[in-house]
């Protein structure tokens, strides 16, 4: 994918771990680009990164697993077919939760891979949201970055995007170059910035 990709491109930051990837795989390269999103919001702008997404799908799994292992145990102590009904009514629970994790990751989710919080200072309002979700599709170089702001105060819902070839963004080697990169994520964030300010 990434195989236009100029040569005299300047390295990433001394002082940063070189991200290196196959360039021919379209998931690795997404990977290391929403890394890439996280690393600047996270640890150079300082904003603080949610886990409430992750945290509502390890729940939908931990309840899975736990009808899982109480058929096991049940039927462990109550050998079949006295467990008969507990192991049918255990298996329909997993299969069901199963389908509820496949409708929460499709609806709640949405391929959101960040969930950064934009706290007051003050700690007197609450933190502002900004939401992050990329794109790559299949056989295609576009990568697209979707934000979305949520102002704590009003509620006011913006969105911007960009799409760009990975080719821009790794070198021939599969290198990532973090600073090209880190410039369009900057500029995505400081045009809703910019936007919010003015309204």
């Amino acid at each position: 994918m990434a195989s236009k990709a100029k040569t005299d491109k300047t390295p990433a930051k001394a002082d940063d771990k070189q991200i290196k990837v196959d360039k021919w795989d379209g998931s690795a390269l997404k990977n290391a680009l929403d890394d890439a999103t996280k690393k600047v919001l996270i640890e150079d702008m300082g904003y603080e990164e949610s886990h409430r997404l992750m945290d509502g799908r390890l729940a939908i799994c931990t309840l899975s697993v736990g009808f899982a292992m109480f058929a096991l145990a049940w039927d462990y102590l109550h050998p079949f077919p006295q467990s008969r009904p507990v192991l049918i009514f255990c298996v329909t629970s997993y299969f069901f939760m199963m389908g509820v994790l496949t409708l929460y990751t499709t609806l709640k989710e949405k391929g959101c891979f960040l969930v950064a919080l934009d706290k007051d200072k003050a700690g007197i309002d609450p933190p502002n949201v900004w939401t992050f979700v990329s794109q790559v599709k299949r056989y295609d170089d576009q990568y697209t970055l979707y934000a979305t702001y949520v102002d704590a105060k009003t509620k006011a819902v913006r969105t911007a995007n960009f799409t760009k070839s990975v080719a821009q963004f790794f070198d021939v080697d599969g290198n990532l170059c973090s600073d090209y990169f880190e410039v369009e994520v900057r500029k995505l964030h400081s045009g809703l910035s910019s936007e919010k300010k003015h309204k």
